[in-house]
């Protein structure tokens, strides 16, 4: 037998100094390789309460986080301090606490279609959530050009101190949005699931974050008459409908069920968005992360603006839209109008709003065909979405 010639080496290229390609990561959990080996969310109860599986949630979806942020920076390193520091912010603030729900909904969704399915292809999928979630953080603050997220400066704030320009920063804080938005895409992409479900998924993680893109810019234009619909768009798409269809759709739902998921969906995301207008407002800075007033000083026209104008006074409504998009508006200026939102009714009759769409959230579950575990998780996740205090 002749022997085998020896194997073809492709010829070495002139290095150039540029850093080599780094290996794609296995197509399989995004797990921190340091992490101990088990069972994803061993500690799994069977009593259907919503925040016991948030801690679990969070804790697994942040090992995960930590440990796919802490190889892409690494990579970063070696293209220079600029490009470190623009992924070392991602990281900073992707892992600066978060409450993790979308990664929750996601799986009480997916238990719900499938009370026995291995959970990693949901906690995975969780992931590429958070990451979305961190570009829209990164340039919705740019928008607003606010310098505060989760307690600490945001990106764009972090970039400028790195480049000690301003417009530097802000640069490169829009790149560091789409980084991280590249990063969801590869995530969600890399899931482990049958071929025919990973195209479905792609398709509607895409869809969830053009209805982000377009409530952001129904939001810039400031339309009264399109609050809720903004709202949909900006919030539900991502915060609530999203997480709980792909959940669905990750588990193998049929049409029918991923049409009951989106009835319950459409109006919890608009009343989680309404309980941060309300938080805005009139939640504790210590707990939310974000200074008073901050959707005032940026001329947001939430509900509470919306019911305000509607309600007060001539007087009422130059006082209002005299602060409304007012960047040097003084907290007592801040306070003014949360007095006015109180003393118009506009306070009461956003949260009346939200109680409603959460009852017509829940009767959307009445008679559905799910486990009765995951069924207990969505019940207590429009509880919990809706009384939240950051």
């Amino acid at each position: 037998m002749a022997a085998r010639p020896p194997p073809r080496r492709s010829p070495r290229r002139p290095t150039s100094g540029r850093a080599p390609a780094a290996a794609p990561a296995p197509a399989r959990s995004l797990a921190a390789p340091r992490a101990v080996a088990r069972a994803p969310l061993a500690r799994e109860r069977s009593d259907g309460d919503f925040e016991v599986l948030l801690g679990a949630v969070r804790g697994e979806v942040e090992a995960r986080l930590a440990g796919l942020l802490d190889t892409k920076v690494a990579d970063a390193r070696r293209l220079g301090a600029d490009v470190e520091a623009m992924a070392a912010a991602v990281r900073d603030l992707t892992l600066r606490g978060g409450k993790r729900f979308r990664p929750a909904l996601l799986v009480a969704a997916y238990r719900a279609v499938d009370g026995q399915a291995p959970l990693e292809p949901a906690l995975d999928a969780g992931v590429a959530l958070e990451l979305l979630q961190t570009y829209l953080l990164v340039h919705d603050d740019w928008m607003d050009q606010d310098d505060m997220r989760r307690g600490g400066p945001a990106v764009h704030a972090m970039l400028t101190r790195h480049f000690g320009s301003r417009a530097a920063g802000e640069a490169s804080g829009v790149l560091a949005g789409d980084w991280a938005s590249a990063l969801s895409l590869e995530a969600i992409a890399r899931l482990d699931v049958p071929a025919d479900r990973i195209a479905r998924v792609v398709t509607m993680f895409a869809q969830i974050e053009q209805d982000a893109i377009f409530g952001q810019q129904l939001d810039l234009s400031g339309r009264p008459q399109d609050v809720e619909l903004m709202n949909d768009l900006k919030t539900g798409s991502y915060t609530v409908r999203g997480p709980l269809m792909l959940g669905a759709a990750l588990a193998g739902a049929s049409p029918a069920v991923l049409g009951r998921f989106e009835r319950f969906a459409r109006p919890l995301g608009v009343a989680f968005q309404l309980r941060d207008d309300l938080l805005g407002a009139f939640g504790d800075p210590a707990q939310t992360g974000k200074p008073r007033g901050s959707d005032l000083r940026a001329g947001k026209r939430t509900l509470l603006v919306t019911e305000a104008l509607a309600r007060g006074t001539n007087a009422d409504r130059r006082t209002l839209l005299d602060a409304l998009g007012k960047r040097d508006a003084k907290d007592d200026e801040v306070e003014r109008i949360v007095e006015l939102y109180e003393k118009l009714g506009a306070r009461r009759a956003v949260e009346s709003r939200l109680d409603e769409l959460v009852r017509e959230a829940l009767a959307a579950l009445e008679g559905a065909r799910l486990s009765k575990l995951g069924a207990s998780w969505l019940r207590g996740a429009a509880e919990a979405l809706s009384r939240r205090r950051a």
